[in-house]
């Protein structure tokens, strides 16, 4: 048998087998997605809405690269660093994807010796977790981060990144929301409180972070804090954590928010402190803060519930120092928006109304009422694509007028420039708004300036 399975692998190894004959699925890598000219137009609206508060606010934008030494990321992220995707020694460095966009930022603070900025930064970060795509969880996602650096006085950079996180979701219209409030030294203070061995403080800080995921049973002796922070009142929590474990030069920075936050806001929004909220990421240090979305499950429920969080951040003022040789500390305080969680909920939303998105600015459609027009049509074009007009012209030569205006309607072109014979003729072009069918002719000269108008741009 051995001897006929030889021939049998002989004779197809002649014949050349399956070779050019392989199958692969078409599919994008685990945790990660396509997006289509629709949902891009839906990011591009948040993205726009974001950088427009980050620029109100002052910031100046930075960039860094999408891989670091490994070494940079390591011991940054508690539990998490399990999640950091390691690359292949490439020219004798060890490489590993960003995890996020705050240690690239404290590494650039402290190699180019800054210790002043007001910053944002959006881009792709990659981590190796177990995506949950619906709910707007990936492997490679998008962060929005704002971060203040710089030694100022206390909690007036921090109430600031809470008011951005304010601003974004108002104008966003994404519904009632929540920012919760906490302060990693009223944690670590109850911890030590309850007894936890300082080692074991950012341990049980990662545990506390993940209760609202899993079972509060299945974390075991973790969750001797969380019993403790149910069981007493607040002020009888706040009273022993200050007189047993915080600094007197501690005791005024800790969650002191200005009261502006509370003025002014939409209806529905609060500002919540919130002992339970841990934030698990090893480097923050003083007051941290996430929002999340609410929504009212039915009409008998008294109790808005938590449909999760879009927005999250603290402050960190070690991190910077552990890049610095001389260990030299930049106080630093930063907010990142969960552009994807909110990307989901509109791409939802906008397929619940069946509302018609854009996907291009085209201002202006170049159409042609008769034949031999095409070289008619480019130079019109042209003229327009030179004085910054954003036009399109279809690519046949001889168009049908219907099949033009019918494209305009289906993109949402609110313009068209017809030129035909007669318009040549007379010097002008007739200029028809797609939604009213209305038609007015418009001196050559003149057009620029018409269509400017007719939608409202510079």
């Amino acid at each position: 048998i051995a001897k006929e399975v030889a021939k049998l692998l002989e004779m197809k190894a002649q014949l050349g087998g399956d070779e050019g004959k392989h199958k692969f699925v078409l599919k994008t890598p685990k945790g990660t997605r396509d997006y289509s000219p629709k949902q891009m137009a839906i990011r591009e609206r948040v993205f726009n809405a974001i950088i427009t508060c980050f620029k109100r606010h002052g910031a100046e934008v930075i960039d860094t690269p999408v891989f670091e030494l490994k070494e940079t990321l390591t011991g940054k992220y508690g539990e998490d660093s399990k999640l950091i995707y390691d690359l292949k020694d490439q020219g004798g460095e060890l490489l590993s994807l960003r995890y996020d966009l705050t240690v690239p930022f404290a590494r650039y603070l402290a190699m180019n010796k800054i210790t002043n900025i007001k910053r944002y930064h959006i881009a792709k970060v990659y981590r190796r977790d177990n995506p949950a795509m619906t709910r707007g969880r990936y492997r490679e996602f998008y962060q929005c981060d704002f971060d203040i650096a710089g030694q100022f006085d206390p909690m007036i950079p921090d109430a600031e990144c809470l008011k951005i996180v304010h601003e974004i979701l108002s104008d966003l219209q994404l519904g009632d929301f929540l920012i919760k409030v906490n302060d990693r030294r009223i944690l670590d203070g109850m911890f030590a409180v309850c007894g936890v061995p300082d080692s074991k403080f950012r341990t049980i800080c990662s545990s506390v972070d993940k209760l609202d995921k899993v079972r509060a049973g299945a974390l075991g002796c973790n969750c001797r804090c969380w019993s403790f922070s149910e069981s007493l009142s607040l002020w009888a929590a706040l009273t022993m954590v200050r007189e047993n474990w915080l600094e007197n030069a501690d005791k005024h920075r800790v969650v002191l928010v200005p009261p502006f936050l509370w003025r002014g806001g939409t209806q529905g929004t609060a500002i919540s402190f919130d002992l339970s909220l841990a934030r698990g990421l090893d480097y923050y240090t003083g007051v941290i803060f996430e929002a999340v979305l609410l929504q009212q499950e039915n009409d008998h429920v008294e109790e808005p519930v938590s449909v999760g969080s879009v927005a999250g951040g603290g402050r960190y003022d070690g991190l910077v120092g552990m890049f610095d040789p001389k260990g030299r500390k930049v106080p630093c305080v930063g907010v990142s928006i969960g552009i994807e969680r909110i990307f989901s909920i509109l791409e939802q939303r906008v397929e619940a109304s069946e509302e018609k998105i854009r996907t291009t600015e085209t201002q202006v459609l170049v159409a042609s009422a008769q034949k031999k027009l095409l070289e008619e049509r480019l130079k019109l074009i042209s003229e327009l694509w030179d004085a910054g007009i954003k036009a399109e012209v279809l690519y046949k030569k001889n168009p049908k007028l219907l099949n033009q205006l019918q494209y305009c309607e289906d993109t949402g072109i609110p313009l068209v420039a017809i030129v035909g014979e007669q318009e040549l003729k007379d010097g002008v072009v007739k200029l028809r708004v797609v939604a009213t069918r209305e038609e007015v002719n418009v001196r050559r000269e003149s057009l620029v300036e018409e269509i400017r108008m007719q939608t409202n741009r510079p």
